[in-house]
């Protein structure tokens, strides 16, 4: 008994030994901005609609319902539609919760396994050649056997933890990736209810354009049935209105298919259900808009996060296959009786039972486990360079929303001057033709241009609200302010 305690005591220092490289979570980048020139605290400002600044505050939070922002009702309703029915949604959780399974099946390696088993056969020796198998010769009989059997497997070198850790991070990475399927839904109905509004904004002054181009058309054939100008005039001003006409069915089109995509978002087919319109009027620009310190933002992008999972499995894969190559130590004892009736089986004599331990080590497998532990070691040099990929990628995005939301701001403030000056010609002109100092065909002309300018002002607005919501996906969403009993998390 004295032997028993030091090699106990050893087994279970082995125990809390575990093979392979420790897993670090990869430091954060160091840098203190995301452009190479710094950024202004906010935008420029033009005074129309949607032409306030925006002003980036540093290290301001990201709300988890970051889409209130905008203020409309609609847009609420029908994301909260989407989280509700989406199947994209229902798929990553489904997935989560195999990810959850495997690891806690992984957990039962590191406990004692424990079978039982009963059996019952009938059978004959074949005594002409060997010995009966009863005490009582008889060469027929039935035999009931019942057994209890332990086996455990002493984790010595920790390979069983590695496999339960790697389990633990796929499970991570897919309680990430079921974040990033939060947010990556969520976005795209913002930006497709943003998209319809513009397409609206844009039909609506194309048709403006349209109706202004025909009139226009209209004066200029009078004109050639009275000579007053050439045929060529006519026909330039045919193809003009013909090139607008054949922008209409584009836009439709693209109209139509937003509204599809944003039926198919809350999980239904495109026949079931209508959605709201969206119109740009009835959104809110927000004011104030978060800017993450760099140092946070791997902790917040959803993909960041579940690329370092990867490389968590990955690291403890290594171990996993170091394991592989060690000896494996392990403890079986099993218990039973056995007997020609089912009544006998609980008799004295008809007990049997073993103790044992076993060691194993693999002595030549063709070289199988050295190049298993090699690939596990490229397989964690690989996991590596995807996570700072994502991570280039991550700040990247993030550099290019903010230098959009910088560079739309001024591309509202030049189309608010052009459209204000378009007007500005528009009233100079009825003023002349009012005098007698031109025709009424500048007027239409004029007014043409002043459409024009309105389309382009509902381009460059519509890229504000994208904008605001491309960086509010950019900065992560803001699922760590998710209440754990959320509708939207359950």
């Amino acid at each position: 008994m004295s032997r028993l305690i030091p090699a106990a005591v050893l087994l279970a220092w082995l125990s809390g030994c575990a093979v392979g490289p420790r897993f670090e979570p990869p430091a954060a980048p160091t840098v203190t901005g995301y452009t190479a020139e710094p950024l202004p605290a906010q935008t420029a400002a033009a005074p129309v609609r949607d032409g306030d600044a925006q002003r980036l505050v540093a290290g301001m939070d990201v709300p988890a319902d970051w889409w209130a922002l905008f203020r409309s009702p609609d847009l609420d309703a029908l994301i909260a539609d989407a989280l509700a029915n989406s199947p994209t949604l229902q798929a990553a959780k489904a997935a989560l919760r195999q990810a959850t399974e495997l690891r806690d099946a992984q957990r039962g390696a590191l406990l004692p396994t424990l079978q039982g088993q009963y059996t019952t056969t009938r059978q004959q020796d074949a005594v002409g050649t060997l010995s009966p198998t009863l005490s009582s010769q008889a060469p027929t009989y039935n035999l009931h056997t019942a057994q209890v059997s332990v086996s455990y497997l002493f984790d010595v070198f920790g390979a069983n933890r590695r496999r339960i850790e790697s389990a633990g991070a796929l499970a991570e990475a897919q309680r990430f990736e079921l974040e990033g399927a939060y947010l990556t839904l969520t976005s795209n109905v913002v930006a497709a209810a943003i998209e319809e509004a513009s397409l609206r904004e844009q039909l609506a002054a194309t048709n403006d354009i349209v109706r202004g181009e025909r009139e226009i058309a209209r004066i200029l054939r009078r004109q050639f049935e009275i000579g007053a100008i050439a045929e060529l005039d006519v026909l330039a001003q045919d193809a003009q209105l013909a090139t607008t006409e054949a922008t209409i069915p584009t836009l439709e089109k693209q109209l139509a298919q937003q509204q599809d995509l944003l039926v198919a978002l809350t999980g239904r087919m495109p026949s079931d259900a209508a959605t709201p319109t969206f119109l740009l009027g009835n959104l809110t620009l927000p004011q104030d808009l978060p800017v993450s310190i760099p140092a946070n933002l791997v902790r917040q992008r959803p993909d960041v996060r579940a690329a370092e999972a990867q490389l968590h499995a990955a690291t403890a894969d290594v171990g996993v296959a170091i394991g592989d190559l060690l000896p494996q130590i392990s403890l079986i004892a099993s218990s039973g009786s056995a007997a020609t009736d089912f009544a006998g089986l609980f008799a004295a004599g008809n007990v049997f039972w073993a103790v044992g331990a076993g060691l194993s080590e693999t002595l030549f497998a063709g070289g199988t486990l050295v190049h298993r532990k090699r690939a596990a070691e490229a397989a964690l040099d690989e996991a590596g360079a995807q996570y700072r990929s994502v991570v280039v990628a991550a700040f990247q995005n993030v550099a290019d929303t903010l230098q959009a939301l910088e560079l739309d701001a001024k591309g509202v403030t030049a189309a608010a001057r052009a459209e204000q000056a378009a007007e500005q010609s528009l009233e100079a002109t009825r003023r002349n033709v009012e005098i007698g100092a031109t025709s009424s065909l500048a007027v239409l002309n004029a007014e043409q241009i002043y459409d024009e300018a309105q389309l382009g002002l509902a381009v460059a607005r519509a890229n504000r609200y994208s904008d605001t919501a491309a960086l509010f996906q950019a900065l992560g969403g803001g699922w760590w302010n998710v209440r754990a009993d959320a509708a939207q998390r359950d």
